[in-house]
């Protein structure tokens, strides 16, 4: 059989160009989805693509357009500065070793409460706010926000929250907002602005949140010292078990490449944490 040498290697060009491609795209995307849309309208779920090691994230949408809506995803890129956060949708015994362990640091954080947390946990929520911590609002049932296109429903979901935490702590729950599942949509950041929160995303988080898949030490450790850069907002759950064992050494190997722990509030454009 007579082979055509030029098609032959045309063809193996065309597959090597198409593979590092496609490794390329899927190296550089975080665990959650990465999508190219912008705002326009539609809902969609917060993505990061990731470059360099030690540099700042792409979102899916820009920093500046965030900021239209009073919305974040990362700070200043020239200031080696780590805002905390956590999202708390239940417990299950992991939350107070992340507590001492940013005790010990004298870390501050932000944690995204949902009902069923104050609920079954109001004792952790009043000690997050005697130890200086801000408390911020995940809605009260943790659902798919984007798909509400109603003011009356979406204020219900942030309303539920914050009374129960008024309720529980005697304190105003900080006007901070983070997205069930990262879902969002134009309609549903313009109406958390309108509401008076401002809404936070994040820049570096890791797939933490199954609790029968735990991460390993080292598998933690891979993404969250090498992803970290200035400026990050990074997303852990409390219910994870890994995050409750590590969360002290993983806070003094970032302090030893010279970051500090700062409030979110540093960020916000006039609310009170």
């Amino acid at each position: 059989m007579k082979i055509d040498l030029k098609k032959a290697l045309g063809l193996v060009l065309l597959f090597s160009f198409l593979f590092l491609v496609g490794w390329e795209t899927g190296h550089l995307r975080q665990d959650y989805a990465v999508s190219t849309m912008t705002l326009s309208g539609q809902a969609d779920n917060w993505g990061l693509g990731f470059g360099a090691e030690g540099a700042q994230p792409s979102g899916n949408v820009t920093a500046e357009e965030l900021k239209k809506y009073d919305a974040f995803y990362v700070g200043d890129p020239d200031k080696k500065v780590i805002y905390l956060t956590f999202d708390c949708g239940y417990e299950n015994g992991n939350t107070e070793p992340i507590l001492d362990a940013l005790k010990k640091h004298n870390a501050p954080a932000t944690f995204f409460v949902v009902g069923h947390f104050l609920e079954t946990a109001p004792e952790i929520a009043k000690r997050m706010v005697a130890e200086g911590h801000t408390v911020g609002n995940h809605t009260y049932h943790h659902p798919d926000m984007s798909s509400i296109s109603d003011m009356t429903s979406f204020q219900k979901e942030m309303d539920d929250v914050a009374t129960l935490f008024s309720e529980i702590t005697g304190k105003e729950m900080a006007k901070y907002y983070r997205p069930p599942q990262g879902k969002y949509s134009t309609e549903n950041l313009e109406m958390a602005k309108q509401l008076g929160y401002e809404t936070f995303f994040w820049s570096l988080a890791y797939v933490d949140w199954n609790v029968d898949a735990q991460p390993s030490k080292e598998e933690a450790f891979d993404k969250l010292l090498k992803r970290i850069h200035p400026g990050a907002i990074v997303l852990l759950h409390s219910t994870s078990k890994t995050n409750g064992e590590i969360l002290d050494e993983l806070l003094t190997k970032w302090e030893e490449m010279g970051y500090e722990f700062r409030p979110l509030g540093e960020l916000a454009v006039g609310k009170t944490a």
